[in-house]
């Protein structure tokens, strides 16, 4: 119970993650790009805090932090770079879409054993996304913003895997934060000016210092506990939070499409997690 309660608070930030970068850049106008400097940079300044303070330095053993930096930068540029010309459903579709393939490809490849009903489950919650996010009507899918979305999916499935093995979630996320801000930075290359105001950076910094910073930390701390499928499958609840998020908070209607989608993805997620004992006979 305890570590369902902890994905569950992970997933929640996660989504929270999507809402404050909507906010930030469709609001307030922000340069996507702009943002994610903005929010890593209030991600490593709060986990170098918390190491701090724990007495330990936060740039200690930074050389093994460089695979986990290199990744979540990936992600962070990618993401924020696909958003220029995708649509938020479309993108997240994409995203949740690939990453179940590239964890469920990995977990092949590295001959871990997946349980029939955890196929099925992450099945019919990835059915569940596609409902909620596919866009109505004729949509045009832009090549360079898939490509980038795609290279985002896999600084973040590389990201979530690199995390199965840490012991000292606090520490690693520190120091992954911290040697992505310089990479996250060389994205403002691209950066096309937008709106810099205390609303736009308010959410950024709140996206890095809590839901992305201590929400990766979390991450990094149910991971080890966590198969590689049951963290996939766990994450395709994020758009479905984010969408009731925009319900509670931003009053956006209630449709049937979204109560279809979100019994879905949640069945699905519940069914990929029931295990299976098979009947004695007597």
């Amino acid at each position: 119970m305890k570590l369902f309660f902890l994905v569950a608070v992970t997933m929640t930030a996660f989504a929270a993650n999507s809402v404050l970068n909507r906010v930030g850049v469709a609001t307030f106008g922000m340069d996507p790009f702009v943002f994610a400097v903005i929010r890593v940079a209030a991600g490593a300044a709060m986990l170098a805090v918390l190491v701090t303070l724990r007495g330990q330095s936060p740039f200690v053993d930074l050389p093994n932090r460089c695979r986990g930096a290199l990744a979540l930068a990936v992600y962070m540029i990618g993401f924020s770079w696909a958003y220029l010309s995708l649509g938020a459903g479309l993108g997240a579709l994409i995203l949740f879409g690939v990453l179940q393939m590239m964890m469920f490809g990995w977990a092949v490849f590295k001959r871990q054993s997946v349980p029939a009903m955890r196929w099925v489950g992450a099945a019919f919650a990835l059915v569940g996304l596609a409902v909620l996010l596919w866009p109505s009507g004729p949509a045009v899918v832009p090549f360079a913003g898939t490509l980038a979305m795609i290279a985002a999916t896999a600084g973040w499935a590389a990201y979530t895997i690199l995390g199965q093995g840490v012991r000292d979630p606090l520490a690693v996320s520190a120091g992954n934060f911290i040697l992505c801000l310089p990479l996250v930075a060389l994205s403002l290359l691209l950066a096309s000016g937008g709106v810099l105001s205390v609303g736009g950076v308010a959410a950024a910094i709140v996206a890095g210092a809590v839901t992305s910073g201590m929400g990766y930390a979390l991450w990094y701390r149910v991971l080890p506990e966590l198969p590689t499928t049951v963290a996939a499958v766990a994450q395709l609840s994020v758009p479905v939070i984010a969408v009731l998020a925009g319900v509670i908070f931003l009053a956006e209607p209630v449709s049937v499409r979204l109560i279809a989608a979100g019994v879905l993805v949640l069945g699905g997620i519940a069914v990929s997690n029931v295990r299976w004992v098979p009947a004695r006979h007597s």
